[in-house]
């Protein structure tokens, strides 16, 4: 082979490297990017079903049932347009509390309640995160009709 064709092969073979790290790094960040969306965006329909993504708002006062077993809970996640019902199996944060900001993550089923596998609750009086806090200032702003 001539050195010309002997670089060109080089050159082609550090391509084809550099494409396989590029689309082994994407579909790493594919399979872990988790999205945000408030309880009126998921009632809108704008919430994938059957894939992973996280509900942000207020844990609606007078919502919260334990089962008998301790570990299951049931709430429903507000931004005080439209209401979230969401069940989870596992202990919940010290701070989780009616009235209180949360973000649970998991997944949406047919029925329309949110089946969580992470309840994150706010860590002091004066935070929110801001993907809730922006959902209740976008609700309070543009009101829908509550069922």
């Amino acid at each position: 082979m001539k050195p010309r064709q002997t670089r060109v092969m080089w050159v082609l073979a550090g391509i084809a490297l550099v494409a396989m790290a590029v689309t082994l790094v994407l579909r790493a960040l594919d399979a872990n990017v988790m999205f945000f969306y408030s309880p009126s965006q998921v009632h809108a329909g704008e919430a994938p079903q059957g894939a992973a993504f996280r509900v942000g708002g207020l844990v609606e006062i007078g919502s919260i049932q334990r089962m008998a077993d301790g570990l299951q809970v049931q709430f429903v996640v507000t931004d005080e347009a439209q209401r979230v019902p969401v069940r989870y199996q596992g202990l919940l944060p010290d701070l989780f509390k009616e009235g209180k900001g949360v973000v649970v993550s998991g997944k949406l089923h047919n029925s329309g309640s949110f089946e969580a596998t992470e309840v994150l609750a706010k860590h002091d009086e004066n935070y929110m995160p801001p993907e809730a806090a922006k959902a209740l200032e976008d609700a309070a702003r543009n009101p829908k009709a509550q069922p």
